[in-house]
């Protein structure tokens, strides 16, 4: 039996649809922390006890925010490929939509562009943001590709989370919903 959250809203795209993560998502994102494609999201060696707090991070900020970021899959299977959407935790400078793209197989297909631009959508037009950021390691390639496809731009004076390494962090700033065209 797998849990969801009740009354979250649910978006499709072309090929994709966007959801609430579930516990059924659990073994989807615990391969993903284990493997490197995690390596821009977290700092340290990650053990299973830590996958799961951070799982229940993305999991709880639908809770507390009662907004987050969206598990996409494809329209035809349920299977988590990765997650893009509105993210704010405490400690964070601004609002973010932030993506990730949980196996190999997933990448490089445009499920991310397409992901990250529906949850932007959702951030903008129905929560009423007016601003969103996207916070990136310096050495994540794939993800400033992405930023920049999206049509976020370097925001160099823009802060950055309180978090251990984000001295570092890139800040794109995506363009209002008017500048988007």
């Amino acid at each position: 039996m797998s849990v969801h959250l009740a009354n979250t809203p649910v978006l499709s795209t072309e090929r994709l649809t966007l959801r609430a993560p579930d516990a059924g998502d659990w073994p989807e994102w615990y391969a993903m922390m284990q493997s490197d494609r995690s390596s821009h999201i977290r700092d340290s060696e990650m053990t299973e006890a830590k996958a799961w707090r951070a799982f229940g991070h993305v999991i709880g900020h639908w809770v507390l925010r009662g907004w987050g970021n969206f598990v996409f899959t494809l329209q035809d299977c349920d299977t988590a490929l990765g997650m893009a959407g509105p993210w704010y935790p405490a400690g964070w400078a601004e609002k973010e939509i932030g993506w990730s793209v949980w196996s190999a197989e997933a990448e490089g297909k445009g499920y991310a562009f397409e992901a990250a631009q529906a949850a932007r959508a959702y951030a903008f037009d129905t929560l009423g943001w007016d601003t969103a950021v996207s916070y990136i390691a310096p050495d994540n390639a794939r993800s400033i590709a992405l930023a920049k496809r999206l049509g976020a731009r370097p925001d160099r004076d823009a802060a950055v989370p309180d978090m251990p390494g984000a001295e570092s962090t890139l800040v794109f700033r995506h363009p209002k919903p008017e500048a988007q065209g």
